[in-house]
């Protein structure tokens, strides 16, 4: 692990404070004279991003530090920043590029432990915990092949950028943390209300949701420790452990199973490298930046400009007399649009009898054995009518003739079906 030199922050420079009634929330004013962090223009190199932020001496603040002081905090804080290894550099570089406040580095420490898998029980996803309604207008993109809230790369020039705006909007970074946790709505409704833009004021007097009111207090706390790790004992790695990362564009299908294969690159790295894909492919109708190592780049982009390798784990598939898409794209676990992608000029309306076409295969399955007969069929699957469905509408849903169905359900194929009939349909 490199060296740091500590850099002292504002609660150990000597200020003063003074409590609020309520005990919890507090100005802080620092000795006549002496500048507060913020106001420090340059920092030595070498040594871990400052908070730069005021720290008032509150409740909140002394919970957080004692917890993440404690023997378990710093072992735990040890591991989120091992585990931000890879991208640690790219968000300080990224940081400094948007000029920003440095201690940002620190905020996916409360937001996922640096966790590039992490869901909230809202859907919030990824490092940097975007909702999927908060990308918008951010670069971020969501579809059936990829999620890009769970690029730790994209999704910290996304964080940052959110996190200015909402600090160029509100003009206080206590206040631009808190609308990066509750949105911009509910900070401008606060201040709206209140008639006063101090973070500390609104907490106290109820115009934020508990989780809001503890987020900038435990963010603060845990950028003060993680600024002074040499002085705690918490254990960054080292900055050589991981591999120099350089991006391709590639607007193909690849399995990256494939090409570790063909490169002999580990799978798990170009995995850890590339998070934000599903299924471990390239979209097939996209431009994708894709990241591998920097030692193996020229050999990747040989083998990615090499039209005639298939890079795709895939079953090829014979049309036979019956065949729906839907039915295949059931069995195969894709989508109808995957195997239309895969596929061009194929028409699911008009499936040539004895054309091979190509489905990508994202699980093991056994061959599709092709439509059954309707005494064949199991039945066992249930379908609760829904407004604007007919007899007709589930039974093509369902790849069974509507004759079939009617009958499985004694009524006539000219029945009414009532909203929330229970109706017995097949498994495909």
């Amino acid at each position: 692990m490199k060296t740091h030199r500590t850099i002292a922050l504002a609660t150990a420079i000597g200020f003063v404070a003074t409590l609020s009634p309520a005990g919890l929330f507090a100005s802080v004013e620092p000795p006549a004279g002496q500048s507060t962090i913020s106001q420090i223009e340059s920092f030595p190199e070498g040594r871990y991003p400052l908070l730069g932020l005021e720290i008032p001496d509150n409740a909140l603040i002394r919970k957080y530090r004692k917890q993440y002081t404690t023997s378990d905090g710093i072992k735990y804080l040890s591991a989120v920043m091992r585990r931000a290894g890879p991208y640690r550099k790219f968000i300080e570089d990224e940081i400094r590029r948007q000029d920003a406040p440095e201690c940002l580095l620190y905020l996916p420490v409360i937001e996922s432990g640096f966790s590039v898998g992490a869901i909230s029980r809202s859907g919030a996803t990824g490092i940097w915990q975007f909702m999927r309604n908060s990308v918008g207008g951010y670069g971020i993109r969501i579809n059936e092949w990829m999620d890009e809230r769970r690029d730790p790369w994209l999704a910290t020039a996304a964080a940052i950028k959110k996190l200015k705006d909402n600090y160029r909007e509100l003009k206080d970074w206590n206040l631009a943390l808190a609308a990066y946790n509750c949105g911009l709505g509910a900070v401008r409704k606060a201040i709206k209300k209140s008639g006063s833009r101090d973070y500390w004021y609104l907490c106290e007097k109820g115009y934020f949701k508990p989780e809001t009111v503890h987020y900038v207090p435990k963010f603060l706390a845990i950028a003060e420790i993680l600024s002074r790790s040499d002085e705690y004992g918490i254990d960054w790695g080292a900055d050589d452990e991981h591999p120099e990362l350089v991006t391709i564009p590639v607007r193909r299908a690849v399995d990256i199973n494939v090409l570790a294969k063909e490169t002999g690159i580990e799978t798990a790295l170009l995995k850890t490298a590339n998070p934000a894909l599903f299924y471990s492919i390239t979209p097939p109708d996209a431009t994708y930046s894709l990241r591998v190592p920097a030692g193996a780049e020229e050999a990747i982009k040989t083998i990615l400009e090499d039209k005639s390798r298939m890079l795709l784990e895939y079953y090829m598939y014979k049309i036979r007399s019956g065949d729906t898409l839907y039915a295949l794209s059931k069995h195969y676990g894709v989508t109808i649009d995957m195997i239309i992608q895969y596929n061009p000029g194929l028409k699911p309306s008009t499936l040539k009898i004895g054309k091979k076409i190509v489905i990508p295969a994202l699980k093991e399955v056994g061959a599709y054995k092709g439509k059954r007969g309707a005494d064949n069929l199991d039945f066992s699957g249930t379908y609760l009518v829904k407004k604007g469905d007919t007899l007709w509408s589930i039974a093509l849903a369902h790849d069974v003739g509507v004759e079939t169905l009617a009958e499985k359900n004694n009524i006539e194929v000219s029945s009414v079906l009532k909203l929330g009939k229970l109706l017995r349909v097949p498994i495909l």
